[in-house]
């Protein structure tokens, strides 16, 4: 099993900036997919950004030039720096890790981009 603990959410307002961790633990692997999906209310869950264990990422096309992931191997933790952040960026964003075909997600941690 794997465990993500996430943390950073919270409430912005239009043009800030969050950054968003997720820490994982328990039975890790060394080729993975790690990142980021979010939810808005009658939404589907959608691609933020993810990066591999070897560092390849992958964002978002309404993400990009504006959040950035990054990856510490030895602390097992991404982060998801977000810049001008927008109104319709507010979601219940969540940490994923994968391996193969088999998907762990963390809770969810609310951002909210209003003014």
């Amino acid at each position: 099993q794997v465990q993500l603990v996430e943390s950073g959410g919270g409430l912005v307002q239009p043009g800030g900036s969050l950054r968003l961790s997720c820490a994982a633990s328990g039975r890790l692997f060394a080729i993975y997919t790690m990142g980021w999906y979010r939810q808005a209310p009658g939404e589907q869950r959608e691609l933020v950004a993810v990066i591999t264990g070897g560092g390849t990422t992958n964002y978002g096309d309404s993400v990009k030039d504006r959040f950035t992931i990054s990856g510490d191997n030895a602390k097992k933790t991404v982060y998801l720096q977000m810049n001008s952040l927008k109104p319709e960026d507010t979601a219940v964003y969540y940490c994923n890790y994968r391996v193969g075909p088999i998907n762990y997600w963390g809770q969810g941690t609310q951002v909210t981009v209003s003014s």
